[in-house]
């Protein structure tokens, strides 16, 4: 007899954990989504089998139930969940940015026959919404699972969630929900903070020079992109994960006045080292690695200003079936060379598409 999966939330990242469980696992899918729409699209996409309104629905008689809602609304589902009459021998995960207060929130099950069990899967997409579920949208991704370190889920039940979501192809790590929360706070969180800063700061500036946001839309958009994500989901995941950003807010004011003291004595050696020794540790990161924040496969490619030159860069690769998730135009005056930005969904399909692009005397260049 195939056993129940609930998915709470058909989003992205819902929609694609139905997809992995669903190619691994003899399942029935049910879905839980307030938004009728996505019902209806997750149900005719074949991504769930059923699609509910309220909880009590679709996790009735589940043997996994996954929590992939923003996560101010997890706390809420888990409290619904811990007044049912779950399944005994139920598995329950989540899928949240930050993981302290969600497993301090998953021990209302410590008395019940039910496991919770935190977890991040640390994957994303240019696109949103369930019609952008992909089976391997988590694949060789970090997917970090927390359980409760004082009164949490015995070996077995991580292991067995493991199984749940292999077909995920994720690379599993386990931490503590704090060690996670200071991890993703550094690498992710606080990016964004520091992104959405210097969007403003701009901001400012180009309210007193217009030429400014001319001037910006090339480098600095590109290196401050992660500041156009969802508002709602960032104002939740700062307060969630409040005291180690704010710690790392002391640590940047420290790092910021050093830089401004290397300024001000204007050490050359000093100076150089600062930025010598940045470009080393970033060089040395893993650069094929899926980590927190989502990869963006760039290509380069310079075209002449010609008509039709778009659709025959798209066209070449089109016949290879290599699909571009984002096309953007960096560049287009009269009688130059102009620049094109392809984004991939894999380093793979990015060098499929350099090769072929350039067997067709196109120019290309990566920037990373």
């Amino acid at each position: 007899m195939a056993r129940k999966v609930c998915i709470a939330g058909l989003g992205l990242i819902g929609g694609s954990l139905a997809l992995a469980i669903r190619n691994e696992h003899d399942v029935i899918v049910t879905g839980v989504e307030l938004q009728p729409e996505a019902r209806k699209m997750a149900v005719s996409l074949e991504i769930v089998d059923e699609a509910f309104e309220h909880i009590e629905e679709g996790a009735k008689d589940a043997d996994l139930i996954i929590l992939s809602v923003p996560v101010t609304q997890t706390a809420a589902l888990i409290h619904r969940l811990a007044d049912m009459n779950l399944k005994p021998g139920a598995l329950i995960t989540d899928v949240g940015s930050t993981k302290s207060k969600v497993v301090q929130d998953g021990k209302v099950f410590k008395d019940q026959e039910v496991d919770f069990i935190g977890g991040h899967p640390m994957a994303g997409s240019h696109k949103s919404g369930v019609q952008a579920s992909k089976t391997h949208l988590f694949e060789n991704a970090y997917y970090v699972l927390t359980p409760d370190p004082e009164d949490g889920a015995p070996l077995r039940k991580v292991i067995q969630l493991q199984n749940w979501l292999k077909g995920t192809k994720a690379q599993f790590i386990e931490m503590t929900p704090e060690q996670h929360d200071k991890l993703a706070g550094v690498i992710s969180h606080f990016p964004h903070l520091i992104a959405s800063s210097l969007v403003h700061q701009v901001e400012g500036v180009a309210q007193e020079d217009p030429l400014t946001a001319r001037l910006a839309a090339g480098g600095f958009r590109d290196i401050t992109r992660i500041a156009s994500a969802s508002p709602p989901m960032w104002r939740d995941i700062v307060l969630h994960n409040q005291e180690a950003l704010l710690d790392l807010l002391d640590q940047w004011q420290k790092q910021m006045q050093h830089m401004r003291t290397l300024i001000a004595s204007g050490d050359e050696t000093a100076l150089f080292d600062f930025f010598a020794r940045a470009k080393t540790y970033r060089d040395g990161l893993p650069p094929r690695e899926k980590g927190a924040l989502p990869s963006f496969y760039d290509l380069y490619v310079d075209v002449p200003d010609h008509p039709g030159v778009i659709s025959d860069v798209t066209g070449i690769l089109a016949r290879e079936r290599i699909s571009i998730v984002n096309l953007q135009i960096l560049e287009t005056r009269n009688d130059i060379t102009g620049v094109l930005r392809l984004t991939f969904r894999t380093d793979e399909d990015r060098k499929e598409a350099q090769k072929l692009l350039e067997s067709e005397m196109y120019e290309t260049n990566q920037l990373d």
